[in-house]
C-alpha cells in the first residue's frame, strides 16, 4: 500500500509500505478518514531531515474507518469486520494504572507509542493497531467527524473536562483554530457563556456561529479590558487556551476572576508571570494532554446526543479556520 510521509519544508510524499497484517490482539482498520492535527504541521513545516518521523512512518494520528481484519484472540463482541471505529492514537503497556484508567499517554510501564510517530499512522488505506485502541463510531457520525474527535475536538473536550463543570460559567477560549472552535462549540453546548479570542475574522465569525456570545480581536481590542467590561469588572471564571501563543497565555491570566481556573492546551508558548501579582487571585493553572480513551468515547456520545456540527475544511496549512481531513474511498 502507499502511505503519506512528511519530508519537511512543506513537502509530502506517498511511499510504499507493506500491507499490515493483524497479529494476536490486533486489528487492521480500513481507513475512511484521517485528520490533520496542528502538531502535524511542526513536521510538515520543519527543516528537511529534521524530525525523527520525517519520511520514516506513515503520518496521521486521527484515523477513523471500518474494521477490515481481526487477529487471533480478538473476541467477536469486541471487534468484527465491518465495525465503524475511531482509534485512540496512543499505545501503552496496558498493565499500569494509567493505561488501565484509559490514559496510555501517561503510561508508567514503558515508553508509550503514538500513531504517526513511533507507529505507522492513518494517512494510508489501512492501519494495524491493538484492538484496545478502538472506540466505536456511532452511525450518526461521519468518518470525518470521527477523525476530528480523535484528536482536535477530543482535545477540546479533554480540556473542558479538566476545567470541571462549565455550565453557567463564563469561559474565554483563546485561539479559534480546530481545537478552539471545538472548545467554543462544546462549552456552549454544555451551558457556558463563551467569549472567543482570535485575530482572524473568519475564525471569530465561525466562533459566533458555534455559540460564542462575543468574539474579540487581540490585534485591535484590549482583550483584558473588553472581557472585564463584559463580566461587570470581575473577569472570567474559566479559560481554555488553545493557541499556544505566549501573549495569549499572559492575557488569559489577566482576564481571570478570583478563584478562576486556566487550562493550557496549545503547544509552543511560555507561561510567564510574577507570582506576587497573581498570588491573591487564588487561581488554578493546569494543562491538558489530549484526552483519555474513555473521554474520546464520551465526547462522541455528547456530539451525537446534541447534534453538534463537526465539519471538515481544506487548506489547513493556512490555518484560517477548520480542519483538514484525508478521505479514502470504500
Amino acid at each position: 500500500m502507499r502511505g503519506a510521509v512528511f519530508l519537511g519544508d512543506r513537502m509530502a510524499e506517498l511511499r510504499e509500505f507493506p500491507d499490515p497484517v493483524a497479529g494476536p490482539g490486533e486489528v487492521v482498520v480500513a481507513l475512511r478518514a484521517s485528520g490533520m492535527c496542528g502538531s502535524d504541521l511542526h513536521v510538515y513545516r520543519s527543516a528537511p531531515g529534521g524530525p525523527a518521523t520525517s519520511g520514516r512512518r506513515v503520518v496521521g494520528h486521527e484515523p477513523a474507518g471500518v474494521v477490515h481484519a481481526v487477529g487471533a484472540g480478538v473476541p467477536d463482541d469486541v471487534a468484527t469486520p465491518g465495525d465503524r471505529v475511531m482509534i485512540h492514537h496512543y499505545i501503552g503497556c496496558s498493565c499500569c494504572d494509567a493505561c488501565r484508567s484509559g490514559w496510555p499517554q501517561m503510561c508508567t510501564g514503558g515508553p508509550f507509542r503514538a500513531l504517526g510517530t513511533q507507529e505507522d499512522g492513518g494517512h494510508a488505506p489501512f492501519i494495524r493497531v491493538p484492538v484496545r485502541t478502538l472506540v466505536p463510531l456511532d452511525n450518526n457520525l461521519s468518518f470525518e467527524a470521527g477523525a476530528a474527535i480523535g484528536c482536535g475536538t477530543g482535545t477540546a473536550w479533554g480540556g473542558l473536562e479538566r476545567l470541571g463543570d462549565v455550565g453557567g460559567a463564563t469561559i474565554a477560549v483563546f485561539g479559534q483554530g480546530p481545537v478552539g472552535l471545538s472548545g467554543t462549540m462544546l462549552a456552549a453546548a454544555r451551558g457556558a457563556r463563551v467569549v472567543a479570542i482570535d485575530p482572524e475574522p473568519a475564525r471569530r465569525a465561525q466562533a459566533l456561529q458555534l455559540g460564542a456570545v462575543e468574539a474579540f480581536d487581540p490585534r485591535s481590542d484590549d482583550v483584558s479590558t473588553a472581557v472585564r467590561d463584559l463580566t461587570g469588572g470581575r473577569g472570567v471564571s474559566l479559560v481554555l487556551e488553545t493557541s499556544g501563543a505566549s501573549s495569549a497565555i499572559s492575557t488569559a491570566l489577566i482576564c481571570l476572576a478570583p478563584w478562576g481556573r486556566v487550562c493550557l492546551v496549545g503547544l509552543g508558548g511560555e507561561a510567564r508571570f510574577n507570582v506576587v501579582d497573581l498570588h491573591q487571585s487564588q487561581m488554578t493553572l493546569m494543562t491538558s494532554w489530549t484526552m483519555s480513551i474513555v473521554q474520546q468515547r464520551q465526547c462522541a456520545e455528547f456530539v451525537v446526543a446534541n447534534k453538534l456540527p463537526i465539519e471538515a475544511y481544506r487548506h489547513f496549512d493556512d490555518q484560517n479556520a477548520g480542519k483538514g481531513v484525508f478521505l479514502f474511498e470504500s
